[in-house]
């Protein structure tokens, strides 16, 4: 194999900010804690010969990378609340690949993650960037030219201006490979100007001068449920973010173990504390009805609160949603495949989730997501069963 066709990771930030702010929480309240993160194939995409092979041989690259003196110093006048002693844990933070088990039967990938949770924490997004870039040059995949991803994405974000919503690019984990990113950023850094608001990406945010974004994701909330039950896990997962964040990166993820259930915990303190929240799965408008209901029964203008919505989105759905929500409460928009995986081949369906946590001196614990969208449960039929009655989930 040409070890010189391998994507190589330039940079330790090359990730998605969620990881971060989320890094620095696991070290504050859970430095014993420990996890397990699977591979899922969701679309079912069968894998060339040598995929395992490849993919062991990126991720041992992975260990060279380390925070340059420029990152840290954008981190630190670009994010106030990642405090000085975080950053410089980062600063001598080094991926170990050992964390990171690849095997390959047949066509069928399998990836699992193991460690100590702040340090494997980091694996995620990478590994999927990874993935899908591989998968495309091990398949002899052919994509448009670099003038055509530029024009095509200057196009979708002169549409968004014109809608009138804020945009900000999340694709970094199904992108069809770094350069195409960087194009993409380029061009929305170039005509976005009233539209584009930022990255998830931290890489590409210093690259491009623009503001990196992400609070938190479904793990936080898998973790909690695996260490204080599930009833308490949304409550406490967002008493602890308060803890750490004092107010800042204020939009709440929703959807760990339903809509339904979260809104019955986010009550008036946290509805007033948190910005807003994050719509990850189901019916958008539905949502949207939801949250806006919920806020006027605690005597909050929802005009005041935002909804960043960042299920598959397209066009066509921003325009519905934009539609439906103008007037009515604030919103923005989290685009990610549509925006990096635009470039001719199909986009990849993969995901990587925690499985197991480990709480400090506890037993290892399976974790579920219970989404809007039952197509995106993730865990164990055994364990999503019993998180349904337990939350009285039908």
């Amino acid at each position: 194999m040409n070890l010189s066709l391998l994507p190589v990771l330039s940079s330790i930030l090359d990730n998605d900010f969620y990881k971060f702010t989320m890094q620095q929480g696991v070290i504050r309240l859970f430095p014993s804690a420990k996890a397990r993160y699977a591979f899922i194939n969701r679309g079912k995409h069968s894998f060339p010969d040598g995929f395992a092979k490849a993919l062991k041989e990126a991720v041992n690259e992975m260990a060279t990378l380390k925070l340059s003196k420029e990152e840290k110093h954008f981190l630190e006048v670009n994010c106030p609340y990642l405090d000085p002693v975080y950053l410089d844990f980062l600063e001598g933070y080094r991926y170990n690949p050992e964390e990171v088990h690849v095997t390959q039967n047949g066509d069928q990938l399998e990836v699992h993650v193991e460690g100590l949770w702040y340090r494997t924490i980091l694996w995620e997004v990478p590994l999927m960037s990874l993935i899908c870039e591989l998968f495309y040059i091990l398949n002899d995949s052919q994509r448009i030219s670099n003038d055509e991803v530029i024009n095509h994405t200057k196009e979708k974000i002169e549409n968004y201006r014109r809608l009138g919503v804020t945009v900000a690019e999340f694709g970094t984990r199904r992108r069809y490979s770094y350069q195409v990113h960087r194009l993409v950023l380029q061009s929305l850094s170039q005509y976005g100007e009233g539209s584009f608001i930022g990255t998830s990406n931290v890489h590409m945010a210093m690259i491009h001068r623009t503001k990196p974004i992400g609070t938190h994701a479904h793990e936080w909330f898998m973790f909690h449920a695996a260490r204080y039950g599930f009833k308490m896990a949304n409550a406490t997962g967002l008493e602890h973010w308060v803890e750490v964040y004092r107010g800042d990166l204020g939009i709440a993820l929703s959807d760990t173990y339903t809509t339904e259930v979260f809104f019955k915990q986010f009550d008036k303190m946290f509805s007033k504390l948190f910005d807003g929240v994050r719509h990850d799965s189901g019916d958008a408008l539905l949502f949207a009805d939801k949250v806006i209901s919920h806020y006027n029964s605690m005597g909050i203008d929802p005009k005041t609160k935002t909804i960043i919505f960042s299920d598959g989105l397209n066009y066509e759905k921003v325009a519905r949603i934009a539609d439906h929500c103008r007037d009515k409460i604030g919103m923005s928009f989290g685009i990610g495949t549509n925006l990096t995986n635009d470039a001719g081949p199909a986009a990849m369906n993969i995901v990587i989730k925690m499985t197991e946590a480990q709480p400090k001196d506890g037993e290892w614990t399976e974790v579920v997501k219970l989404s809007d969208e039952h197509g995106k449960y993730t865990g164990t039929e055994r364990m999503i069963n019993l998180a349904k009655t337990i939350l009285e989930i039908d």
